[in-house]
């Protein structure tokens, strides 16, 4: 089965994994059962679903009240050297130099013609030494070739990432490093922390929308024990009620959050202005791959949320305007919080003397059948993005 870029298989006997380079998490025999739905993506397989048919909406509700725990595929590739932040500024279309050491910031790499080739979060995690966690897609020799000609070493520092999402996902963290959670540790901060007894590194981000950490796996000074890393988080989330879950509630909740998937919602001809991305391009620095095309380029916004109460959105499913085609949806689901279908339609063009946003608009149904949905702005839930952003106020009591 495929959906989007998102590619599905049963187990791990139905295909052969070494021809395609595609690699099993080094925490898959902790929840690994032969009723388990894995997908593909970065090359990297992770838990889908726990069953064909596993019901995702007692683990989202889990997700949005308490705490869970996903083994996720994203890949951190490692760029470190005198010319680590040289090399950055050409491939990167946000600013890099001025970067601190223990933040974050969202990265947009374009091609020369400015269209997106892969979007992830840049971290520093010293003066010489960054991480640029990618999204689906093959990055690591286009930084390579670009990196020819700097002091600066390119590579794959093979990290497994585990995301702690929910509104209690600080409080397992704080009790994960023995307390002692500084209240500065805000939003798209990062730094090393001893994580059940391992040195790794730490950021405040997530793929959901909700307050949350990620955990970086081999990003110390030695090989992670993933095993020790599992039963540690486990132990020290019990008393929060933390469970561990699959793509199904975060693929739910991430749309409702408006997060934007790389190769399928971001399609590779859309530039960061026709993504609704333009506010991460810095046209004002000095050259960058991309720089040039983008000073040219439309800045027509072609990618937007949609909302329809009487039916799912599903990728491929085309949109209409007036009696015209107009787009597709990249993506869709029913948002519990809202209790409507939402999903990303993309629009073939921008609408002539005007704008798509709040237009009415149909949804054809895969036999042809309408149904009336609204231009939205994203995120869908929480407008504000306040969620992610809650400040550390220090450990609460009791399971989520």
């Amino acid at each position: 089965m495929r959906a989007g870029r998102h590619y599905y298989v049963e187990s791990y006997d139905t295909i052969s994994l070494a021809p395609y380079r595609i690699s099993r998490s080094p925490f898959a025999h902790c929840y690994t059962t032969p009723e388990t739905v894995h997908a593909v993506y970065c090359n990297r397989l992770y838990p889908m679903k726990s069953s064909r048919d596993e019901n995702p909406i007692p683990a989202y509700w889990k997700l949005r009240r308490g705490v869970l725990l996903y083994d996720v595929p994203e890949k951190p590739l490692e760029i470190a050297g005198p010319d680590a932040a040289r090399l950055l500024e050409r491939v990167l279309a946000c600013r890099v130099a001025d970067l601190g050491v223990g933040r974050c910031r969202y990265g947009l790499a374009c091609s020369d013609d400015g269209a997106i080739l892969m979007d992830g979060v840049l971290m520093r995690l010293a003066e010489d030494r960054f991480w640029y966690v990618i999204a689906n897609g093959e990055f690591l020799s286009w930084l390579k070739a670009h990196a020819i000609g700097f002091d600066v070493h390119v590579n794959d520092p093979h990290s497994r990432v585990l995301q702690i999402q929910g509104p209690t996902s600080l409080d397992v963290l704080d009790a994960a490093i023995d307390g002692g959670l500084p209240a500065d540790f805000k939003y798209f901060r990062a730094g090393f922390f001893d994580v059940c007894g391992q040195r790794l590194w730490v950021s405040r981000t997530g793929w959901t929308g909700e307050a949350g950490i990620e955990i970086y796996c081999n990003s110390g000074s030695g090989p992670t024990d993933h095993d020790a890393l599992w039963d540690g988080l486990f132990d020290c989330g019990e008393r929060f009620g933390m469970e561990f879950g699959t793509g199904s509630s975060m693929g739910i909740r991430r749309i409702e959050a408006g997060i934007l998937d790389n190769g399928s919602d971001i399609e590779p001809d859309l530039t960061p202005f026709g993504a609704g991305l333009g506010q991460f391009v810095r046209l004002d620095k000095e050259h960058f791959i991309g720089k040039a095309a983008l000073e040219q380029a439309d800045r027509s916004q072609l990618l937007f949320g949609l909302v329809c109460p009487t039916a799912m959105p599903e990728p491929g499913m085309g949109v209409s305007h007036g009696d015209r085609h107009a787009g597709h949806v990249t993506i869709g689901t029913w948002s519990p919080t809202l209790d409507t279908g939402i999903g990303y339609v993309r629009f073939d063009q921008p609408l002539p003397g005007d704008d798509w946003l709040a237009k009415t608009v149909h949804l054809l149904d895969h036999d042809g059948t309408p149904s009336t949905a609204t231009v939205d702005t994203l995120p869908f839930v929480d407008k504000e993005k306040r969620l992610p952003r809650v400040a550390w106020r220090g450990p609460s009591t009791g399971s989520g």
